[in-house]
């Protein structure tokens, strides 16, 4: 008798296990059409270049967040007493940049998932 109780709850356990893991046609479909999506979107994305320039630092993200270049309009940037100066001109480009990237993704993402039917709360205006 005790044998035949674990064996039950054993194969309880595993129909649950079962039952929350699969999923049905369409679901896999969506899936699938999703992951399609994302790839889409990442190489779009790693295509995308964004400049951001900050007095006289001109600096090109892509839309993975990647620094692709940087370059120095202010030639007078490259003096060596001006190292701290050319320092932070180029973070805040690179900052600049990123965040530009950030809503570039953003946007696409956004455009992805309303294009699925999947308005999900903090992904809109």
């Amino acid at each position: 008798m005790r044998f035949a109780k674990k064996e039950a709850g054993y194969i309880l356990g595993l129909y649950r296990i079962f039952q929350f893991h699969t999923m049905d046609y369409s679901q896999a479909q969506d899936l699938m059409k999703l992951q399609q999506e994302a790839s889409r979107i990442k190489e779009k994305l790693s295509n995308t270049h964004i400049e951001a320039e900050y007095e006289g630092v001109v600096v090109t993200v892509n839309g993975e967040m990647y620094v692709v270049s940087a370059a120095i309009e202010d030639e007078t940037l490259l003096a060596a007493d001006r190292k701290a100066d050319l320092e932070a001109r180029f973070t805040q480009a690179a900052n600049k940049g990123i965040k530009k990237a950030q809503e570039v993704a953003a946007e696409e993402m956004r455009t992805m998932m309303g294009g699925m039917g999947m308005n999900l709360p903090g992904m809109t205006q």
